[in-house]
């Protein structure tokens, strides 16, 4: 079994400095002394990203440069581990779950949250963890690790920022928790893949939480000049204050403009059902796509990576309502 890592950033690698943690920790020295005895040591290959990346400040070009890395070492390695930041894990994980869906070998992403060298800290649990995942023949495309649990990647949303159980997969069950021995519990469905995906591309992607008393004035100003796509988190199933005045009229135009509206839920569990309810029946008319029961971060990742695949129109409204890569549930 041949592993390769790559390290893109985040607390697992910082050190303290007086303007706060900063990238600087020898993380290829700590990691060799994790495996320090075990056959697999002589069987790791490492490349760190230049520059590293502090996750809150991570692109969809910053995500190409991990998928460019996994990829330039596709043929050479059996599977892959990501060290990555946790503020962005979840959309890195989705990112990489689109664009590497048809990879054929595991990609677990995992970090921490104090830095490795803090005693008490996560980061070497987490980090094994995640070796384990990664060369068991249960793997299945990418995955997160995190606080024991082994997350589909485009099903996980960070729940904490400090906990060390800090990322939930609110709609489906883990795919494993650590024990003597593991407990597997089987992945989601793989979805359809995606045949020699394009490089991901920065989109303006709208992202706006709908309120309580919450004017069309308020809406319009959010959404001028008019974004390449819209994600609209709305109450429930997919409801939204269609009484206010001129409301509906300002999400009517954007979708005459040819924008896509994608319809989630601010719920932590659900599944978007537009029209299920008379406050969501404007929506379902103005031709909305619903989100299902996806998460933001994977909704996020999978409008981009559409829209950097050149999807528009009524091609990114079926892709959309297709599982690429097992990050939506498909009813009946």
């Amino acid at each position: 079994m041949r592993l390769h890592v790559t390290y893109a950033g985040g607390t697992i690698g910082m050190v303290d400095s007086p303007e706060g943690l900063r990238p600087g920790a020898d993380l290829q020295g700590w990691f060799g002394s994790q495996l320090e005895g075990i056959e697999l040591a002589s069987n790791i290959s490492m490349s760190t990203l230049d520059p590293l990346i502090d996750s809150s400040q991570a692109t969809p070009e910053d995500w190409q440069a991990i998928i460019d890395d996994i990829n330039a070492h596709a043929e050479e390695a059996d599977a892959f581990l990501v060290l990555h930041g946790t503020d962005t894990m979840a959309y890195t994980s989705a990112a990489l779950s689109f664009a590497l869906a048809n990879l054929g070998k595991p990609v677990v992403v995992t970090g921490s949250q104090y830095p490795l060298g803090v005693v008490g800290s996560d980061a070497s649990a987490n980090v094994t963890g995640a070796l384990r995942a990664a060369i068991s023949r249960h793997a299945r495309g990418v995955m997160l690790f995190f606080g024991h649990k082994l997350l589909a990647g485009n099903r996980a949303t960070k729940t904490s920022s400090w906990a060390f159980r800090g990322f939930e997969s609110p709609s489906v069950s883990p795919m494993a928790r650590t024990g003597a021995p593991w407990r597997w519990y089987g992945a989601p469905s793989p979805g359809t893949g995606w045949q020699a995906p394009g490089a991901y591309t920065r989109q303006d992607v709208a992202v706006i939480d709908v309120v309580p008393g919450m004017t069309a004035a308020r809406l319009r100003a959010s959404i001028t000049p008019p974004p390449d796509a819209l994600i609209l988190r709305t109450f429930g199933v997919g409801n939204i204050p269609a009484d206010e005045p001129g409301f509906v009229d300002v999400l009517a135009q954007l979708a005459e403009a040819g924008v896509p509206i994608i319809v989630a839920s601010q719920c932590y569990q659900a599944e978007v059902m537009l029209g299920h309810y008379e406050a969501g029946d404007a929506l379902a008319k103005l031709g909305a796509i619903g989100a299902h029961d996806m998460t933001l971060e994977a909704l996020y990742a999978k409008t981009v990576f559409l829209l950097s695949q050149g999807k528009r129109g009524e091609d990114f409204r079926r892709w959309m309502d297709l599982s690429i890569a097992g990050e939506l549930t498909l009813q009946g």
